[in-house]
């Protein structure tokens, strides 16, 4: 990957001081953009901890980090997403009574020509689909598409991937994952997007996180990503990351030995209410692992491992098995509100805590028609197994 420095002098800063205003496009996979002309003020922490600690809760300030030029990488991710494409165009519904809603709605950008790697309509993930280039990054894109019965909650699929303890369920080359730099002021992002609620949503969470994998038939990688969380009215939310560069190693866990690095150019999953108790998912990941390893002799285990990942998504939001934070909401005193309990399970303070502790609370604000769509309510994976 080329450095963004030497392809773009685009960034956005962040210390105590984060500078927005005018973006700049350019053809390179680097999404960062320009220092610009106005600025305003914004909490950023780092973790005191080790990255090995379950301790999230002790901060230090002053740490400065960049962001990607959000536009541009919402562009990338809508060019390889059909269904992330669907959800930002505001001119096309996506969960109506009357219209073709999730994957149905969809449209294939004509442009890129996509190789069928798997196809199976019994599956939850029905269609695994490999673009060799994209944006000149001679990595391949793997697009994975899945339909899950169960509430569409992008908070629960989200921390499948950010919280080690859930991480390592379904993933078995995990030895370390963590949220080394969360931005409390997530409406920095919303700034950067112009505001412009209809097609980016709202940010719910937004940082930089870390992964370490174990040894195995490679030799352990290490990631620094650059992540979000976009919520929207009709229940949809995309999940979105892109890596950091090398010139930000600085920001990397002093206290762990470096690794060669893997390069996650683009990752984004998009979640799609399809009725009130289903939903599609299509994740997006041009990653590299790094270290001069060939793509072909990488791609067939990243498969395997986000199978895995959609299969255990698939237990929890169907099934009410899997999660370990589930088993422990199912062995509680009170399974009456089980689910409402599982939302606010919040360990590492994962959750925002607007949830009401209370059933009744939670089904009607679940129930409210999400533009006149719903005649039902959400239920919440309730029921004592």
């Amino acid at each position: 990957m080329k450095s963004a420095a030497a392809a773009s002098p685009l960034f956005v800063r962040i210390a105590i001081y984060l500078c927005f205003a005018t973006y700049h496009y350019n053809a390179t996979i680097a999404a960062f953009t320009i220092p610009s002309t106005s600025c305003t003020n914004v909490v950023v922490r780092k973790s005191s901890a080790s990255v090995s600690s379950s301790i999230r809760h002790a901060w230090q300030q002053g740490v400065e980090i960049e962001l990607p030029n959000l536009e541009l990488l919402f562009e990338r991710i809508a060019m390889v997403s059909p269904l992330a494409n669907l959800v930002m165009d505001s001119t096309r519904p996506t969960t109506t009574a009357d219209a073709k809603v999730g994957f149905e709605a969809t449209i294939e950008n004509p442009q890129l020509k996509w190789k069928k790697i798997e196809r199976n309509s019994q599956k939850t993930v029905h269609q695994i689909d490999k673009l060799d280039t994209f944006q000149n990054i001679n990595t391949p894109v793997l697009r994975f598409r899945a339909s899950i019965a169960g509430p569409c909650i992008g908070d629960r699929f989200s921390h499948f991937i950010m919280n080690e303890e859930e991480r390592k369920v379904w993933d078995d080359q995990v030895d370390h994952v963590t949220e080394l730099y969360p931005i409390d002021n997530v409406s920095i992002v919303d700034a950067l997007l112009h505001n412009n609620v209809e097609k980016y949503g709202l940010c719910s969470r937004v940082g930089v996180g870390y992964t370490l994998t174990k040894s195995g038939i490679i030799s352990p990688r290490e990631q620094l990503i650059c992540g979000g969380m976009q919520n929207y009215d009709n229940g949809a939310t995309i999940l979105w990351g892109t890596e950091m560069e090398e010139y930000h190693n600085h920001l990397l866990p002093q206290d762990i030995p470096r690794q060669v690095r893997a390069k996650t150019y683009l990752f984004a999953a998009t979640l799609v209410p399809t009725s009130y108790n289903s939903f599609d998912v299509e994740y997006i990941l041009q990653m590299n692992v790094g270290g001069g390893v060939p793509n072909f002799l990488t791609t067939p285990k990243v498969v395997e491992v986000i199978k895995k990942l959609f299969d255990h998504a698939s237990n929890y939001f169907e099934g009410c098995q899997g999660s370990l934070l589930l088993d422990r909401c199912l062995h509680s005193d009170n399974p009456e509100v089980c689910s409402v309990e599982l939302l606010n399970m919040d360990d590492d303070d994962f959750l925002d805590a607007e949830i009401d502790l209370t059933l009744k609370n939670v089904e009607s604000k679940i129930s409210t028609p999400r533009n006149n769509q719903y005649d039902k309510p959400l239920m919440m994976l309730a029921r004592k197994r």
